[in-house]
């Protein structure tokens, strides 16, 4: 796959509206880096009071789907194939996590991705480990 450009984020396809839900916000898009942030809200807690672990992992999914998907062809997308995240700090209500996801490996069939996920204070919160699958779309 390195004999094509890459892609921007004005290529992609617009945010899932579950994305959208949570508020996910793309900062930096580029096939180095991708950055995503995501202020916490009530909503998004478990019963603990603080931020779901399931809130989290969708941030990570969807830096490193964006990181990706710009490092593919025009005519590939992609979908995630494993997943692995570590929780490491608890998030309150009212900070926000930002996602800096760095490809680790982008091949012919599958990239695997980093995705570190800091909270305001700058303390790590968890990192995912993703691998994803590229899908050649025939019509």
């Amino acid at each position: 796959m390195a004999a094509h450009q890459h892609r921007s984020l004005a290529d992609m396809p617009p945010q899932s509206k579950f994305s959208v839900l949570l508020g996910i916000e793309i900062v930096t898009c580029t096939p180095e880096e991708v950055v995503c942030t995501m202020e916490v809200t009530e909503e998004m807690s478990n019963r603990n009071g603080v931020l779901h672990g399931g809130a989290l992992m969708t941030l990570s999914d969807t830096a490193a789907g964006t990181a990706s998907f710009i490092s593919s062809p025009a005519e590939i997308s992609n979908t995630t194939v494993e997943a692995k995240t570590n929780f490491i700090r608890p998030v309150k209500l009212g900070d926000t996590v930002t996602a800096r996801c760095e490809p680790v490996h982008v091949g012919r069939a599958t990239s695997v991705l980093q995705v570190t996920m800091t909270r305001g204070d700058g303390k790590v919160v968890g990192v995912t480990t993703q691998t994803h699958l590229f899908l050649g779309w025939k019509d």
